[in-house]
């Protein structure tokens, strides 16, 4: 399960949320009454990941948008974990192969 401790609604509209979970990064931004849920792997920051390495989706802006939102990225998770864990594991190599 992926921690969202602090996350709400009411802290959406104020400001992202991200996180990260076993090789998996998230970011959660609103933009009008549209939330937006990203997934991109470690090791980088959101702004410092290429667009072609992150996957979006987009819920409506309301408690039952983001608890989808939240179904949605466990289930990314589960359905890839395998390379996600991989990916957490390697992070290191990544970070020195790439030299940011």
């Amino acid at each position: 399960m992926i921690p969202t401790l602090g996350l709400s609604l009411k802290a959406l509209k104020k400001e992202p949320f991200s996180g990260s979970h076993c090789g998996m990064r998230y970011y959660l931004t609103t933009s009008d009454d549209i939330l937006k849920a990203y997934l991109y792997p470690e090791p980088w920051c959101f702004e410092a990941t290429p667009e072609e390495q992150k996957e979006l989706k987009e819920f409506p802006f309301t408690q039952e948008g983001l608890n989808d939102a939240l179904a949605w990225m466990n289930e990314r998770y589960e359905t890839d974990r395998d390379n996600w864990e991989r990916i957490s594991k390697d992070q290191m190599q990544i970070f020195l192969e790439t030299g940011k």
